[in-house]
Parts: C-alpha cells; structure tokens; sequence
C-alpha cells in the first residue's frame, strides 16, 4: 500500500509540474517603463482609437506615413515603452500629427511628401507586413525634379528608442553629415538589431520605397553610421557593397569573438562558431574593395577595436583604407574629423560607383550573400568556407580566379549589350565560349569549368535558399499552427509557450506582429506566397502531413528519425529548415522561430544566428 501510494504521489507531482507553465524568459529590449496613470492612457488611447477609427476609412497608397503613428503608440501600450512622464504629452503630440496627416490623407493629399523639410515616413515590410518608420531630411537646394543622391545614416544602440521615441526625435532633429546637395535619410531598422535579420531587409525596402517616392540615383548612394549604426555600415557596406558609391563606419563592432573578448575554452558550439560567418566582416572584406571606405574611430573609444580588425584584415589582402582617428576622442566625432570624412564621402558621391566596373572583388561564406554588380556565386563547395570570385575583363574576354566556388551566374559587364556569342571565360584554368548571345551565362564546375544550365540545378544549395533557419524570417513568412489533438503534454507545453514567446519576441524586438493562421485555415496563395514556420507535428498539423513525406526529418513509431539516427519523441523536438516541397522557392521551418535569444541582446554583436539547418532538441 505505502508503495503504491508513493507511485501515485509522484505521477501526480509529475503531472502537476508539466502542467505548470514555463516561466517567462526577461526581456532586455526595450526595457520595461513606468506605469501610465489612468487619466494619461486615457486620453492617449481615445487619441489612438479615434485615430484607428479615420484609418478605417482611408484607401490610399501613403497610408503607411500615418500607420505608423498609430503602430508605435498600440506598442507602446502594449509593451509598457513610457519612460518619463513627459513621454505621455509626447504621445499625445504625434497622435495630433497622425490626426492631421489621417485628415490630410481623406481628402487624398499628402503634402508631407511633396515638401522639403523634415519629414516622417513609412512604408509596409514585406516581411510582416508591419509598417515601418524613417526620417527623411531634404534640404532647400535639392531639386526634386533631379535624381539626387542619397545618404543614409544608421543611428547608434538606444535601449529605450522604440518606435515612438525614434519618431519624436526625427519629427524635428536635423540628421549627422548633412548633405546640401543630397537626400538623407534615418531609418529606424527595427530598432536595436544592429541592422541585422528583419532590420537589414527593412534598409533595402527602405531604399526601394524612397526609390518609388523621389528621384533617386542609385549609383549614388551613401551608407554612413556610428556605433551600432557602425556596426551596420561595416555589415551592411560588405554584405550589400555592390549598392554603396562610399562605405562609412564610426565606431561599432565587426566580428563576434574578439570584440567580446572570448577566449576559445569560452566559444559557443562548433555549428554557433561556424554562423559567426554569416555576419563577421573580415569574412568579406574583399567586397569593401570595389568602392571607397573611409573609417573613424575616438582615439580612447573601445569600440576602435572594429576598425583596428578591419585595417588588419585588409593587411591580409594586401589593402588599406582611410581610418580616421578623433584626437583624445571618446565615443564621438570631433568637428575635424567631421570634415574630413564629409569631404571624403562628398567627393565618393559625385564620382557614383561603377557597376560595370572592369575589376570586381568578391568574397562570402554564404550564398545569402552571393551578387556583386554583374557576377553571382550560384553555389559553394562548401558552406562556411572562404569562398572568392577575382573578376577581370580584359577587351571582350571575361577573366574569373575562384575559390570554393562550384556554379557562377554572370550578367554582361558591358552597359547595356548581352554577353555576344564567342566571348571567351577564362575561368580558372579553363577556358569557355559562349555559344550565343545571353542575357546571362551560367557555368558549372563539374572538375572543370562548363557551361551549364541554372534550371537544371534541383535540389540544392541555392542563393536565397541556404538556410540556416533564420533565414526564413528575412522574407515573407507566416506562423502556422495546429488545430489536431496532441497527445504529448510536454511537447504542447513547450510548443505553446515557444509560439507565444514568438509572438511577444517579434512585437517587442522586431517591432511588427507576425502572420498566423491555424492550419485549416492556410490556402494556396499562402504556400505560394510565404515561407511556412510550421508547429506541431504530422499528427497535429495537417499541413505537416501533407508535407512529411518530401522532409528528410521523419515521424514513425514514436520516434524521430533523422540522419541515421532516431531519437524518442516523448521528450526531442525537431527543428529545421528546408525548401518548401510544394514551393521550392520558399522555405518550411518546423518548431522554431529566430535562434537568438534575450540574453543575447545584451550586445547586438551576439544576435545572430545560434542554431544550423536542422537540430533536435532535448
């Protein structure tokens, strides 16, 4: 009897504990703020809720400049991101401006977008749909008739400026390295990612909505930043350096381990050290070889360390840049260098790059990143590895030196012609003709170099298709959940409070809300058009079901099958990403959402990718 109440005991204090829900992870961005008294959230949200009212009734392409008023207060709200009392009549001030824009916006006027100034902006993110904020500062000489150039300027790390407090500042603050002669601009990037995941997609979709909007030249375009922004300039100038007439950093970071110190009995896990490729600058530093770079660093500033590796692994390659070092200086320009840069990014705009240049630099550890101007890496030997394409064309040959390099797809160098027939590729040590005129030419390295063809590329590494699972979340995506009985009460457990950490995670980092449906409710538009984060399994969600047969992770017997080997399903998990079976040009990623966590956003320089393509979990 004692025996059998003892085993009843514990099977109750079992089940009692997994019923129980998983404490809460503490969120570091942005920081909690300070309760808003009854009568300030009152007349905040009567504001807020009149304003969604006149939202309600408005169809117009523009409408994204006054979502995001009303985006930044319900986050606000929701998240508790007041942190001085003077914070409610700043509420309430850019509710009056959404009130007048909505109002402006009824009667199909937008005069905000026609006039100079300083002016707030927004535009929807593909990603999620949310609506995006940025500055925009365009002085009285510029012509708005002309393509004029465009500066960018990446702000530095600010814990507390969410949404509302970036755009209270920008509303009236005139931005760093002003340009009389240009456009400049100060996008939000998701606030405190240091330009990474969602926020160095939302630069680009920021370019191609100013693009939309104003007369752009985009051979001249300035990428500028200090700290954090630095940091972006760095990633962003080598990872993108094909659209940037001139690459400025300030300070920041541009590598994982030295900057944090790590000794090596400290590093992560061997697949963690190898994601570091996917963001650490010196992996590409050949790319900042194909337009003007010009550095700054305070000459008492930790953060100098970023440029300091940088100038070292341009020793590697046999290659400088301008590192300009403020006197005395701390975390900030001094008014000389100041000057000197302005002087040095001015002279790079008015010059434009050249995308048609006749040398081109390439280098990556991943086909996320795989273009510069007329070249593309197609495929790699072997992912994470240094991998180069040295271009040359000399007269109507193309020459090309590869490392780690197995499919390449070229453009024509040539402005405005196709690539003739008898070009000669001296690829390597071989040599190929092209056998007719192309709009592109794609070459396969099967032990020598051929001409091939990309459609006959099936399953495979692809740019854009690489993985590692939060890849998925840089594109369209859509959470997808299970409506089937789940039988495994420590799996739902696990299961529901990762989708709602999912959920919290991407309002208050990534500032937007996710897509989600329920299984039963996801259509074809939706297969065609997202890619799939998938919860459950095939027994839960039937959207898995139809899929499991085309995944290389398998379910049968209780068990998880997966590279040769099985593991219990009562307490593993898989997750992974893979090309979605019936769109093989999106990605399904089952059970997981981005791989870095709050601890990591301690340093934006730890927000990178901490899991592989796939994994089960414990």
């Amino acid at each position: 009897m004692k025996r059998l109440l003892f085993i009843s005991l514990s099977i109750l204090f079992c089940s009692t504990a997994f019923a129980q829900q998983i404490a809460k992870i503490p969120r570091r961005l942005p920081p909690k703020g300070i309760k808003v008294p009854d009568d300030q959230r009152s007349k905040i949200e009567q504001s807020y809720n009149s304003l969604i009212q006149k939202l309600s009734k408005i169809n117009h392409s523009q409408k994204a400049d006054v979502e995001i008023y009303a985006k930044a207060v319900k986050f606000a709200l929701l998240n508790g991101e007041f942190y001085k009392k003077q914070d409610f009549n700043k509420t309430l001030k850019l509710l009056e401006s959404a009130h007048k824009k909505a109002d402006s916006l009824s009667q199909g006027k937008t005069p905000w977008a026609n006039t100079k100034g300083v002016h707030l902006r927004g535009f929807y993110s593909e990603i999620d749909g949310s609506p995006q904020p940025y500055g925009i500062e365009i002085p009285d000489s510029v012509s708005l008739s002309k393509a004029q150039p465009l500066y960018i300027w990446l702000h530095g790390r600010g814990d507390k400026v969410t949404d509302l407090h970036f755009m209270a500042q920008r509303e009236k603050a005139k931005l760093k390295f002003p340009n009389e002669k240009a456009i400049t601009v100060h996008p939000l990037g998701r606030q405190c990612i240091g330009y990474k995941s969602a926020g160095e997609t939302d630069i680009l979709e920021m370019i191609e909505h100013i693009k939309k909007n104003y007369k752009i030249d985009e051979n001249r375009i300035a990428l500028m930043g200090f700290s954090m922004g630095g940091a972006g300039a760095w990633h962003l100038g080598a990872h993108y350096a094909e659209k940037w007439a001139v690459v400025h950093p300030g300070a920041g970071f541009a590598e994982t381990a030295q900057y944090n110190k790590m000794t090596e009995d400290k590093y992560p896990a061997w697949y963690t050290q190898k994601l570091w490729g996917l963001y650490d600058v010196p992996n590409y530093s050949r790319n900042l070889f194909n337009q003007p770079l010009i550095a700054y660093s305070g000459e008492v500033d930790k953060q100098k360390q970023a440029a300091d590796v940088m100038e070292a692994s341009f020793k590697d390659h046999g290659k400088s840049f301008p590192h300009i070092i403020g006197p005395k200086m701390g975390h900030k320009y001094d008014p000389e260098s100041m000057k000197t840069i302005l002087a040095f990014v001015k002279k790079a705009v008015e010059k434009g790059r050249q995308p048609y240049a006749e040398k081109l630099h390439f280098q990556t550890q991943t086909l996320r990143y795989s273009t510069m101007h007329w070249l593309q890496a197609h495929g790699l030997k072997e992912h994470w590895t240094d991998s180069r394409i040295d271009a040359e064309v000399k007269g109507s040959e193309i020459h090309l030196k590869t490392k780690n390099i197995s499919r390449i797809k070229l453009t024509s160098p040539w402005q405005g012609k196709a690539i003739p027939a008898g070009t000669v590729i001296h690829i390597d040590e071989t040599k190929v003709s092209v056998n007719k005129e192309s709009e592109s030419v794609f070459l396969l390295n099967n032990g020598q170099w051929s001409l091939g063809d990309e459609a006959s590329i099936s399953l495979a590494k692809k740019p854009g298709m690489q993985g590692p699972m939060d890849d998925a979340f840089l594109k369209p995506f859509l959470v997808v959940t299970p409506t089937g009985k789940i039988t495994n009460a420590k799996f739902k457990r696990w299961m529901d409070f990762e989708i709602d950490h999912l959920k919290n995670r991407w309002r208050e980092l990534f500032r937007g809300n996710i897509r989600i449906k329920p299984d039963n409710k996801v259509t074809d538009e939706d297969i065609n058009k997202y890619n799939l984060v998938l919860w459950g399994t095939p027994t839960s969600n039937s959207i898995l079901a139809k899929l499991r047969n085309d995944l290389p992770i398998k379910w049968a017997d209780g068990k998880i099958n997966v590279n040769g080997k099985s593991y219990g399903s009562d307490f593993h998990v898989p997750q992974f990403v893979y090309p979605n079976p019936k769109n093989s040009s999106t990605y399904v990623v089952i059970n997981s959402g981005p791989t870095f966590r709050e601890n990591h956003d301690r340093t934006n320089s730890l927000q990178n990718p901490k899991q592989p393509d796939w994994s089960v979990i414990d």
